[in-house]
């Protein structure tokens, strides 16, 4: 069953470069408001921000490089944020929060089998990963390097990624294994498995692991054959597949 494809509702934090000329903010007679001038400069830090610790990692990216990259002045980051760690936070929930409705949408739109829903998800978050490779290291890499509440913030998330396995079923019956322990497990080792590529600068190539990840997501609650069936249907033969939702062009689809 192929999953309806729709552009995502704003573009993952990173996909465009800060110094876009297109949210350039000019000045004359029919200015912005202070409030759209603040909105369309958190807009380009979060890019920078994503792109400049994508690239030298958290502890190398400095707020100096961060605004030179979102062509936004000191001045105005210290008044959107308290500092490199909460630009981060907040470029990262916004970015998640995308993510994740992305998700969500697919899953509920797959259609009524359990198999054809999670494939779904599996697929919007691969491509989606895919399409912004700086957000990707950013979000699954550098986030271990940004302090304690990142890394609770990442926890969290991966916590909240259970919901698409509650309508799994029981899971195996025919031996004594703790349902809740299992789901953690899948979710550990799906989220293990796409940050390695992730590391290894393997980004843009996410979607060719949706094969084995569907497997290992629905083989634990269907048995081997069911899962083997849903694993075909993960295969190029779906549909377009390796083609990400609102893949970036230029800059960002270069970044490791």
């Amino acid at each position: 069953m192929t999953t309806p494809r729709r552009p995502h509702p704003a573009p993952l934090p990173g996909a465009r470069p800060g110094r876009d000329p297109d949210r350039a903010i000019k000045r004359g007679p029919r200015r912005l408001s202070a409030e759209a001038v603040a909105a369309t400069q958190r807009d380009r830090l979060f890019d920078g921000l994503v792109r400049e610790v994508a690239t030298k990692g958290y502890d190398n990216a400095r707020v100096t490089d961060i605004c030179h990259a979102a062509g936004v002045t000191r001045p105005a980051f210290y008044a959107l944020f308290n500092g490199k760690e909460d630009a981060f936070l907040a470029a990262y929930r916004h970015g998640i929060a995308v993510l994740s409705q992305l998700m969500e949408s697919a899953y509920r739109e797959a259609g009524p089998a359990w198999s054809d829903a999670a494939r779904a998800a599996l697929r919007t978050l691969l491509e989606v990963l895919a399409s912004v490779p700086a957000f990707a290291r950013m979000a699954l890499v550098e986030v271990d390097a940004a302090g304690p509440d990142a890394r609770r913030e990442r926890d969290a998330l991966l916590l909240s990624f259970r919901r698409f396995f509650a309508d799994a079923g029981p899971g195996p019956t025919a031996v004594d294994v703790d349902r809740d322990a299992l789901v953690s497990t899948v979710v550990g080792g799906i989220h293990g498995t796409v940050r390695s590529w992730v590391a290894r600068g393997r980004a843009a190539e996410l979607p060719q692991l949706l094969p084995v990840l569907t497997y290992a997501a629905t083989a634990p609650f269907l048995g081997p054959d069911d899962a083997a069936r849903a694993t075909r249907l993960a295969r190029p033969a779906d549909g377009p597949g390796t083609t990400a939702p609102c893949a970036p062009t230029g800059e960002a689809a270069a970044l490791p």
